[in-house]
């Protein structure tokens, strides 16, 4: 819970997780040809939306979703994501579960860290130097978050696609998002099954729309 503790509020630069967009950018307009540029651009548009928009300064939940929906996650492999926070599990799914499994993730994904994005105030974000090389496949993108306390470092791990370069998980101080919920997942279809995490992740969805409509 420590690990989920950091995603929730630090996560407001991405989600990347990996995690996991658009104010006045389309998706068009962001740098997709190489990693650091796409998280540049997704960063910067991100940060400038937030900031820009009082209602989700003051936590409107359905305005942050749509910003996270359009800004974020079609720069986000989350079938990806979900496959590897299942495992070994993955493979035991349905097509019907897996679909569901990658759709009830990413909503739950938005829904715990969207309200993070409401505390974007005075951040900065340092990009460290992309150590690739130009035929890599996959790399990791490092950034530190710079705010009032001590600095956060924040990595994306991306791989590359037909589509451009896409998140697919990400790192907040030493652990990774997949990492922070593999041991949940399998726990769940441990006890109840496949179809029993698809019920959790239902159950779980619903309790927070519920909380949201509620506060």
């Amino acid at each position: 819970m420590k690990s989920q503790h950091f995603f929730k509020k630090y996560t407001t630069v991405l989600l990347a997780a990996c995690f996991l967009m658009i104010g006045n950018l389309s998706a068009q307009t962001v740098d997709q040809s190489t990693p650091d540029g796409l998280i540049k651009s997704v960063v910067s548009d991100v940060m400038t939306s937030v900031k820009s928009d009082p209602e989700i300064q003051k936590g409107n939940i359905p305005r942050i979703v749509d910003l996270v929906e359009k800004k974020i996650v079609p720069y986000t492999d989350m079938r990806r994501t979900t496959e590897m926070a299942m495992g070994p599990n993955w493979k035991k799914a349905s097509s019907e579960q897996q679909t569901q499994l990658v759709n009830e993730f990413k909503n739950l994904l938005i829904r715990t860290y969207s309200g993070a994005l409401s505390q974007l105030r005075d951040q900065t974000i340092q990009f460290k130097p992309l150590r690739a090389a130009p035929d890599d496949k996959e790399v990791i993108v490092k950034t530190v978050v710079i705010g009032r306390g001590d600095p956060v470092p924040l990595d994306y791990r991306l791989e590359k696609t037909p589509d451009g370069w896409k998140v697919y998980d990400m790192n907040i101080m030493g652990v990774w998002l997949v990492e922070a919920y593999r041991n949940q997942f399998a726990n769940q279809i441990s006890q109840n099954g496949i179809e029993g995490l698809v019920k959790f992740l239902q159950d779980r969805n619903k309790q927070l729309a519920a909380a949201k409509s509620a506060s």
